[in-house]
């Protein structure tokens, strides 16, 4: 009633077209006040990664950990640490004894060094099998000390080094800083020692250098001094 006594008296210069679209504003007016429609989709939003701030690299630690290449071979000094899914009781900090082995609740005792972490969490599971059904192992390289390589001469920044991943000749060279302006850049040597035995193993830069020879380019190995005269 009241809406049609207030369109009884509406002057007759304004229309009923006019009427409709002051209507229509006010309708859509009051709308755009009414919170929005949640959209509800199937399948929620992925959570939001966590982010360190810098990118990572091996050698690295992270919460405690270090970040070693998958491919790291374990050795003698190392520190690992190994646990079980679900059972507190079979978790433990494993120093590698000098003898390159370890001991562990339920798996006894089993060598660790020449292996990678994967082949020894591989080599647990197995041994815990007997007991446990489909146990789930983690074991982490907690500290790198096994892998150590020597750069002596005349280098930039000549010491000892610890990678936490195995290197070649040249990022060796480059982690030392490269070679000073009176290097014999064909003089370097490798000393290893291989069966109680020192060797010298040659490497030519300047071959390198010009991309000729890259087989000598070889890995180092553990306890290996790089020579550069």
């Amino acid at each position: 009633m009241t809406s049609l006594c207030a369109l009884k008296f509406v002057p007759r210069s304004i229309t009923l077209r006019t009427i409709a679209a002051t209507f229509s504003l006010s309708l859509l007016a009051s709308c755009s006040s009414l919170p929005p429609i949640p959209f509800f989709d199937d399948e929620p939003p992925p959570p939001a990664m966590p982010s360190t701030g810098q990118a990572t690299q091996w050698g690295d630690r992270v919460d405690g950990t270090v970040i070693t290449d998958p491919a790291y071979v374990i050795g003698p000094e190392d520190a690992l640490d190994i646990s079980v899914w679900k059972d507190e009781t079979l978790k433990a900090a494993a120093l590698v004894r000098p003898d390159g082995g370890i001991s562990f609740p339920l798996a006894g005792d089993f060598i660790v060094a020449g292996k990678t972490a994967s082949q020894v969490r591989d080599e647990l599971v197995k041994r815990l099998e007997k007991y446990i059904p489909e146990p789930v192992v983690t074991v982490s390289v907690v500290r790198v000390s096994s892998y150590r390589i020597y750069v002596i001469g005349r280098v930039n920044k000549p010491g000892d080094f610890q990678t936490g991943r195995n290197i070649d000749v040249l990022q060796a060279l480059s982690i030392a800083g490269g070679m000073t302006p009176f290097a014999s850049e064909d003089g370097i040597r490798i000393i290893r020692k291989v069966d109680g035995k020192t060797v010298s193993i040659p490497f030519l830069y300047s071959r390198v250098r010009k991309g000729g020879d890259l087989s000598q380019n070889i890995t180092l190995k553990s306890g290996d001094v790089l020579l550069v005269p």
